[in-house]
């Protein structure tokens, strides 16, 4: 039985390949910061209280074309709203009785890669798991886009790049162990890459944001996949 300390310990070393693709991909982050007439401790309290690449982006750019602040906030939402959905898959893992606070934590450090590996672990889910990995990613990536703010210039571009390959690299680690004892799992996630390179091109939905295409995604495809491969009652007992 592992204790709260071991499970964010674990957190936290899981969080080691997240943090590095961070500073990466907050690095090239800063330079659009940069443009935008932001300073480098603003950058790193941005990053900081925010951690979302996509909606930063949305909001440097928004205030530096003088957007009113509705705008700003329906904007952010809508970017951010897939969120939401891993909220609510999260949700599912929690053990019940489990307070409202912990229950915020655990909503706290919900990002896209923190979420991928918390939800490939067996189990409940438990905020110091969660919490040891945002507590190494969530300042690396604070950190990335304050220097790609002060010195975003000069680094070479293919070594910013370079180092992103963490990130995917902590995707591949999620997602084959489940494919390979499952060829459920296997189909589902063949069927997504499919359809996402297939949605980057088609009429209308290509048109679409990348966290909006992945919201339309994810209920299309999880619904079809509940569908077809059903979970007996047995084995939705067993999974609680």
């Amino acid at each position: 039985m592992q204790t709260g300390k071991d499970i964010f310990l674990k957190g936290m070393r899981d969080g080691i390949p997240i943090g590095i693709g961070y500073f990466a991909v907050a690095f090239s982050l800063g330079i659009i910061a940069k443009k935008c007439g932001f300073t480098a401790i603003q950058g790193f309290f941005a990053s900081l209280s925010t951690y979302a690449s996509a909606g930063q982006y949305i909001g440097f750019t928004l205030y530096a074309a003088d957007a009113a602040l509705v705008q700003l906030i329906i904007m952010t939402v809508i970017t951010n709203a897939r969120y939401l959905l891993m909220g609510f898959a999260l949700n599912q893992r929690i053990p019940e009785g489990t307070g409202r606070f912990r229950r915020f934590l655990i909503g706290l450090t919900i990002t896209d890669e923190i979420f991928g590996i918390t939800i490939a672990r067996e189990g409940p889910v438990v905020p110091n798991y969660g919490l040891g990995a945002a507590l190494v990613a969530v300042p690396l990536w604070s950190l990335g886009t304050a220097l790609g703010i002060y010195m975003g210039n000069v680094l070479p571009l293919n070594v910013v790049s370079a180092l992103s390959v963490a990130l995917y690299g902590m995707f591949l680690a999620v997602i084959i162990p489940p494919a390979r004892k499952d060829k459920k799992i296997l189909a589902c996630i063949i069927a997504a890459f499919a359809a996402s390179y297939a949605c980057t091109y088609a009429p209308v939905i290509s048109q679409m944001s990348s966290g909006n295409r992945t919201i339309l995604l994810t209920v299309v495809l999880s619904t079809l996949a509940a569908v077809i491969f059903p979970k007996k009652k047995k084995e939705a007992g067993d999974a609680d």
